[in-house]
């Protein structure tokens, strides 16, 4: 019997369950986060709790079942490095054009040490750098919304921006809590933006980050090179409508939100990559590798 050569391995058939496998994992992923909105909208705290706890299973759960599948339909144990070394390189070939290739990748390397039992450490056919760009990856929804208070008052750009969130409950009184949003941005500011530059815009991240009882609108004020980010929480206000808590400011402040041992947020994206980038102008000392947990 003579030694197996990569071109003699099943790798693309491998390769195409491996992408299957983690395809099926963020299109559950995603669905229990989509559904985040629609529980903050009826106020359905017990189920917004379950759902995490039944979401932070859901990767090893797909793991598991990826490796089960893998090990039934091929002949795993007969396969030497260099043909699992084929199987990454038509992995990478997948990856091309594909909305979450990190998320992808790590998937992948889950896999591939549980079938082959080996450590991080020693293993060369796992992906230690990444090998496909999340840069200009297109999304849509768009990553973010930008608004122009050129073009309107600064008041009626930030309520159109609320609005567009489209949550089905009203809210309590949407102007003062605006004009209270407003004074805090103009205090942090020093002031009035009395010199607009070109560029003076409003960004907001398209999908609110949902925690506990509070749906978080994430986003950043331009204005020139100067660069305000803000959080604000939207409650519920006790009379069935919505209001605007304290906006967060404090770059610390918003930096502790992400803490590790704070609970996850559930945030629908199809480009995961597109939100941390933006995670990341808005509090540049947290690592990337934290901002996706």
């Amino acid at each position: 019997m003579g030694v197996q050569k990569p071109s003699d391995a099943p790798a693309q058939a491998i390769a195409s369950v491996l992408i299957e496998g983690f395809d099926r994992h963020y299109r559950l992923f995603r669905s229990a986060s989509a559904q985040a909105k629609e529980r903050f909208e009826r106020a359905a705290w017990i189920e917004a709790q379950r759902a995490v706890q039944e979401r932070t299973r859901f990767y090893d759960e797909r793991v598991r079942e990826n490796v089960e599948r893998l090990r039934t339909e091929f002949e795993l144990d007969s396969l030497v490095p260099a043909a699992w070394r084929e199987v990454k390189l038509r992995y990478i070939g997948l990856l091309v054009d594909h909305p979450q290739p990190e998320l992808a990748e790590s998937f992948f390397n889950s896999v591939i040490t549980r079938i082959l039992r080996r450590t991080y450490s020693d293993n060369d056919l796992i992906f230690v750098r990444a090998a496909i760009s999340t840069e200009y990856i297109e999304s849509e929804p768009p990553i973010y919304r930008s608004y122009y208070p050129h073009d309107v008052s600064l008041r009626d750009c930030l309520e159109r921006l609320f609005l567009d969130f489209g949550w089905n409950r009203p809210f309590g009184d949407l102007p003062r809590d605006l004009e209270h949003l407003i004074a805090a941005l103009r205090e942090r500011s020093g002031g009035p933006w009395t010199h607009l530059e070109p560029n003076f815009q409003v960004r907001v991240l398209s999908s609110a980050f949902y925690r506990n009882k509070a749906a978080y609108v994430l986003g950043t004020v331009l204005n020139g090179h100067e660069v305000v980010p803000f959080v604000v929480p939207v409650l519920h206000d006790g009379a069935g409508g919505l209001e605007l808590d304290a906006v967060v400011l404090d770059p610390e402040r918003i930096n502790v939100l992400f803490s590790l041992s704070r609970a996850y947020f559930m945030v629908d994206m199809q480009v995961p990559s597109g939100y941390v980038g933006f995670l990341r102008q808005m509090i540049p000392a947290r690592a990337r590798s934290e901002l996706y947990t």
